[in-house]
């Protein structure tokens, strides 16, 4: 016999967080963030100073959703309370880059010596520095930082060199939340 699964996630003082019409709002000091969250049979209450995710359905799949919903709701409440960050890696050997941050695009300059410059999409409200070598990504929702890192990271993929002898690119090298 299946018990009904239950899932508790603590809401930290200094966090509010709304649950109306299956969309969650989240406010924090970093700034707000909302998603929708709805799958049939499970149920998502904010009491006092937790929220409560749980389903008396059976099924293997709503069970695991009540894990997932749980992992998007505390990525919500970390990305208000301390954002996301990810740093990667400028690299080349052949011909230096020259990157830089055009309003919603990330834009790489002779890669590989190519004469069309390549570029990035940035999602949401992501921010993106740039140094000399390094490109620091930052944000307080997790999914839009890491796509953005993630097409940056894709906006240098080389097809047609040997990738042992021309490894240039921007990789990530961390992620910190």
């Amino acid at each position: 016999m299946v018990k009904e699964i239950r899932t508790e996630v603590p809401i930290p003082s200094g966090v509010t967080v709304t649950f109306k019409g299956n969309v969650m709002s989240v406010s924090g000091s970093k700034g707000s963030n909302q998603r929708l969250f709805w799958y049939p049979g499970i149920n998502i209450e904010v009491a006092d100073s937790k929220i409560v995710i749980d389903t008396d359905v059976k099924k293997k799949t709503q069970r695991a959703m009540v894990g997932t919903f749980s992992s998007h709701i505390t990525n919500l409440i970390t990305g208000v309370t301390e954002g996301f960050e990810y740093r990667m890696k400028i690299v080349y050997a052949h011909f230096p880059m020259q990157v830089k941050v055009e309003g919603k695009k990330f834009t790489i300059g002779n890669f590989l010596g190519e004469k069309k410059a390549r570029s990035a999409k940035i999602l949401g409200e992501t921010k993106v520095k740039t140094s000399a070598d390094e490109v620091i990504v930052t944000g307080i929702n997790k999914e839009d930082v890491g796509q953005t890192a993630a097409n940056i990271e894709q906006a240098t993929k080389i097809k047609g060199f040997d990738p042992r002898t021309f490894q240039d690119g921007i990789y990530i090298v961390e992620k910190t939340a």
